[in-house]
């Protein structure tokens, strides 16, 4: 009977895997952690890029009104890749990985063209190459099962939404923007001003409307100076001050404030809408270059057509009517004298309502039609070279397509990460980087990460601060400490950032539900306190007055599905305003609907609207709208891997965020195939015994970065001070902590155009014995090192003979470099795409730890080995064990990490049960339920134990807290890092010792270090330092003059008369002449003492 009630305790570890019920579904549903970057992707892909075409779809040319070209349709397709002439053939992501080559499909668009005077319809043609996203639609591994996975090497745990650019793994990061076409009303250096940033397909734009000496104006970058409101709006059409007034207000306070900006107007004698053009001509930019069309406009047409284009340019303007935009300019001086009467009513830049996040789709669209825009202005020169030219045959547009423009376009800009678009004056540096592969979570995290555009290097605590509106939509903890502190943050568990809806149902819907039409209503209507204004996306759709019967309508309409799921619509009773939102870009989450019974997404500002119980025990059947889902899911991925994260004290868990990503451990199951600059692989990795729910979802339990250490929390000797650990060597016999380091090194062999070319040659023979010389002994007979063989140092890999410009030095030999015996793992021998023949090499090292190696727990406590201990001198318990590792208890107190204490009983508990137990953000297994585990299982139920000293055999006189604990192996170990020089090289100018590890450089003794020996009176050890052991040089001195002389001869004085030479050191002597050569002469006086 116990074993069958064992059995159904603990069942298969295949079935244990608990229902996550909703908080799975969901998660799953984003499609594990990173779905946002492969829907936008796909958005582009299959709605966006055929959008940008259609915008752009004709090409003129000035020197044939006949000649025409018409884009029909556009195409991507699916990932392939060049062998020889004309010969494509599919590929797939670690082919590409290996091979150094970009994961991109073909750009194909049918086209319409007149040639000569026959129309020619042609299909398929390509026009560049787009590199495609991993896991996107349109890529190889899209729909496979995890056994198809594994037949084109790649991991089925592999997030995906990267890019391959000749063969790095590339990700384009999440970038956090301001709200577009948004009214922000914001107090600037004391001057209350209202901007708005609007953003079309065709234009970006900037316009403030601001105060100045009780006046208010309308500053854009296009006018020379601020322009009075009162003239922009007559300029609109809105001739008479009555009208203006009526639209601005008409309450006495208004008036007495806009009275001013009206007499400024009569001052400049502007009273009709013409007069009120020609004032805003007057002070246009003049344009650099002008095109034919525009030499004949007045300045007054000009200034209309940038009023109506470039003024507010989200705001739509059909035929010149600019009453909408007239009703907008209106309703943002309202909201600057709302701001000035009432500092409370000022936006916040920082409340996270007000921000959107570009995501990969919405770069590359922008990059995309920069660059077919440029693709479609380079046809039209050649067109307008190639027409009037009588040639033969006549000329077809089809052969000029120069696809590597958009190819490369795209390749430079994913590959450097440098977003250049000239028409948005948009200069971005630093939007990819290269995939982190130190391990599993590194990955995860870096496609979760949000970087802002803010400089990192202003101490401003505004935008860095945690702010209320981020709660469920980033992580509190996972920040990096330093100058990015809260500027690179990252998305919590559920986050789903929204794509854009298209907007016009979602019109129809809100006029049939009682909007009414803006343009249909007069100024004091609209002003009426009663009536609440409607916007969709920043524009105004209507008026209503039961905006309270819109809003439940919508809502409704929206949890039967009859409109989008993201759409989202909220109420501000300051502004009287009700905004809905379909654009992308926004942050929503889950909640569960406490009427309905199931989820729904909400945006932050929805939340605003909602009334959100915590737990189902705070749920109030009057009030409560929503209920959170699960609370764990506030924390992202790398926080939700810390167990009783709510017991640590804050900044700890930020720690380990931080270290969790320099864990080593499991790649990928495809680790053993890649070929990776660099790859930390421990050796035997091992699922936490507390684990989280947050561990199962991101399936960090199948590729785990750690192993679980028998922990003793005591002190042993002295080198467990300040945070040392004191590890047993039979552990580490046995494979505690032990690590593969894989580098890789490669050379291409390549084909100059004097019809040279590099070559392999065999392993060279000594000429006396014939044997192969020492430094050849590991290479195969086609001059590459073989597969397995041990190298040394400095022993070449492989024998390349490049054709030398002069024929001194024929051969080069890739050297192995100054590093410790490493053994070749594998050579890959193939092509890259420059026809280049490419040969790689993956050297192995075998490391185990020694004293200096990192590790860390799951709670910030990190640490360096201090000391290995044969496992005789370790204290033992009852049950003969030895712990894995000591910890000294010093590290407990002031760190305040209880969750490491509640770690270990859980653990101890769960290896006497057999079985796991949870540790999740704000719940998790009771430490009460833990003690009975322990009490049942004979042990003492606060997790002590007594231990005998290894030394004498005698009983220890305390109780001995111990017990498994999760260590990580972090990626900082000391044969990386430890280096020291006697003599070595020298840098040309200074002749100083050059700097740093790679270049064998010397240890500086710095400014610091030098006034502590000048304390110390140390004259003699300055000078050696600083002289003798640096760079000392014989110098000559002209007594006379005190110059430099050189070879006993003054060149100021003429004479070699009374000459001296001195000893200086180099840097001094280059000090003095590069002063002289700025007119400075410095002159040395010469004493004997």
């Amino acid at each position: 009977v116990k074993q069958e009630q064992q059995d159904e305790d603990a069942p298969p570890v295949e079935k244990q895997k608990p229902d996550f019920g909703l908080s799975g579904k969901l998660t799953e549903e984003t499609n594990k952690v990173n779905g946002q970057h492969i829907d936008s992707f796909n958005y582009f892909i299959n709605v966006d890029i055929k959008k940008i075409v259609q915008a752009n779809q004709e090409v003129k040319s000035d020197a044939d009104p006949c000649f025409y070209l018409k884009y029909l349709n556009v195409h991507v397709g699916k990932p392939d890749v060049e062998e020889g002439f004309n010969n494509t053939k599919s590929t797939t992501p670690h082919e590409c990985r290996l091979r150094d080559m970009t994961y991109s499909a073909p750009i194909t668009v049918d086209i319409e063209y007149t040639r000569g005077t026959q129309r020619v319809v042609r299909n398929g043609l390509l026009i560049g190459r787009m590199p495609i996203m991993l896991r996107s639609s349109n890529c190889v591994l899209t729909g496979k099962s995890d056994y198809q996975l594994s037949k084109v090497n790649e991991c089925p745990m592999d997030p995906g939404g990267y890019f391959i650019i000749r063969g790095t793994e590339k990700v384009i990061l999440i970038q956090e923007q301001l709200s577009w076409n948004k009214m922000i009303t914001e107090d600037y250096n004391g001057v209350i001003q209202c901007q708005v940033t609007s953003s079309t397909h065709e234009k970006k734009s900037r316009t403030i409307l601001l105060t100045k000496h009780g006046r208010y104006y309308l500053k854009h970058n296009s006018m020379t100076e601020e322009i009075p409101v009162a003239i922009i709006l007559k300029a609109m059409g809105i001739a008479s001050d009555q009208e203006i007034m009526q639209l601005v207000g008409i309450d006495p306070e208004t008036q007495k404030r806009f009275a001013p900006s009206l007499l400024e107007a009569a001052n400049h004698k502007v009273f009709t809408q013409q007069r009120a053009l020609e004032y805003m001509g007057s002070k246009l930019i003049a344009k650099r270059f002008t095109t034919a069309a525009t030499k004949y406009k007045t300045t007054a047409d000009e200034a209309r057509d940038l009023l109506a284009t470039t003024i507010l340019a989200h705001v739509p303007v059909p035929s010149f009517n600019f009453q909408v935009k007239a009703i907008y300019v209106a309703l943002m001086i309202r909201r600057v004298m709302a701001a000035e009467l009432d500092r409370s009513a000022v936006d916040d830049r920082d409340y996270y309502g007000n921000k959107r996040l570009e995501l990969a789709g919405s770069l590359l669209s922008l990059m995309f039609e920069d660059l077919f825009k440029r693709f479609n202005w380079e046809l039209k020169m050649i067109a307008d070279k190639n027409i009037p030219k009588i040639k033969a045959a006549q000329f077809d547009v089809g052969k000029h397509m120069r696809e590597a423009l958009i190819t490369a376009g795209l390749e430079t800009a994913i590959s450097t990460g440098n977003w250049t678009i000239k028409r948005f004056k948009m200069e971005r540096a630093g939007v990819t980087q290269v995939l982190s592969r130190l391990s599993y979570i590194s990955a995860l995290g870096m496609m979760t990460r949000v970087n802002s555009q803010f400089e990192k290097t202003r101490k401003v605590s505004g935008p860095r601060s945690l702010q209320p509106s981020q709660w469920g939509m980033l992580c509190p903890s996972d920040t990096p400490e330093g100058e990015a502190c809260g500027l690179v943050k990252n998305l919590a568990l559920m986050t789903h950032i929204t794509t854009e809806v298209d907007e016009e149902p979602v019109i129809r819907l809100a006029y049939n539900a009682g909007v009414e039409d803006i343009r249909l209503l007069g100024g004091e209507t609209i002003n009426n306190p009663k009536v609440f204004m409607v916007f969709i996306n920043g524009n105004i759709l209507g008026v209503t007055i039961a905006y309270r019967r819109l809003v439940e309508v919508f809502r409704m309409m929206r949890r039967r599905g009859l409109i989008g799921a993201f759409v989202s619509i909220h109420t501000s009773f300051t502004q009287r305003c009700v905004y809905i939102h379909t654009d992308g870009g926004r942050l929503c989450r889950p909640y569960i609907i406490v009427q309905a019974g199931r989820p729904l997404y909400l945006d932050v500002n929805e939340e605003n609207d909602s009334f959100i119980a915590y737990q189902e025990r705070d749920i109030d059947p009057e009030k409560t709208t929503h209920l959170e889902i699960e609370p764990f899911t506030l924390l992202g991925v790398c926080a939700g891997l810390v167990p009783y994260p709510h017991h640590n004290q804050s900044p700890r868990n930020t720690y380990q965020c931080a270290m969790g990503k320099q864990a080593m451990g499991i790649i990928g199951y495809n680790q053993k195939n890649r070929i990776d600059t660099l790859m930390y692989n421990i050796v035997y990795p091992q699922s936490p015994m507390v684990r989280s729910r947050t561990i199962e979802l991101t399936n960090f339990d199948k590729l785990p970065a750690g192993q679980n250490a028998t922990v003793a929390v005591m002190s042993y000797s002295g080198y467990d001070i300040e945070d040392a650990l004191i590890l047993n060597k039979a552990s580490i016999d046995r494979g505690y902590g032990r690590c593969l380091v894989y580098k890789n090194s490669k050379c291409t062999i390549k084909r100059y155009s004097n019809q040279t070319f590099d070559r392999i040659m065999g392993p060279m023979k000594d000429g006396v014995t014939g044997k192969i010389i020492a430094k050849h002994e590991c290479l195969d007979t086609d001059g590459i090192v073989s597969p397995g063989e041990r190298l040394t140092c400095k022993q070449t890999m492989v024998n390349k003979e490049m054709p030398a410009v002069k024929s001194n030095n024929p051969i080069e030999q890739k050297e192995s470099g100054q590093q410790p015996i490493a053994y070749s793992a594998r050579v890959l021998v193939s092509t890259n795409n420059e026809e280049e023949f490419l040969v790689k090499i993956l050297l192995r090292q075998t490391r185990r730890p020694e004293i200096g190696d990192k590790f860390s727990s799951r709670h910030g406590q990190k640490g360096v080995t201090g000391l290995i201990v044969e496992q005789e001198d370790l204290p033992f318990n009852d049950y003969g064990m030895s712990p894995d590792m000591v910890m000294n208890p010093h590290g407990f107190p002031s760190r305040m990490t209880v969750g490491k204490t509640l770690e270990l009983l859980g653990s101890k508990a769960g290896v006497l049960e057999g079985k796991f137990h949870y540790g999740t953000a704000f719940g998790g297994s009771k430490c009460s339920d833990l003690q009975d585990e322990l009490f049942n299982h004979g042990f003492n139920y606060l997790g002590k134990d007594v231990f005998y000293s290894g030394i004498t055999g005698e009983p220890l006189e305390v109780y001995i807290y111990s017990g498994p604990v999760y260590y990580q192996k972090l990626k900082h170990m000391v044969q990386d890092k430890m280096h020291a020089r006697a003599r070595g090289p020298r840098a040309v100018l200074t002749r100083q010792p050059t700097q740093g590890r790679s270049r064998e450089g010397g240890l500086r003794l710095g400014e610091m270090e030098r006034d502590c020996l000048i304390s110390y009176g140390a004259s003699m050890l300055i000078m050696e330092r600083l002289m003798i052991s640096s760079d000392a040089f014989d110098v000559d001195v002209c007594n006379v003059c005190g110059r430099l002389a050189y070879s006993s001869w003054c060149h100021n004085c003429r004479s070699s008369a009374s000459v001296s030479t001195i000893s200086m050191p180099y840097a001094c002597k280059l000090l003095f002449q590069e002063l002289t050569s700025m007119n400075i002469v410095p002159r040395l006086k010469l004493q004997n003492y």
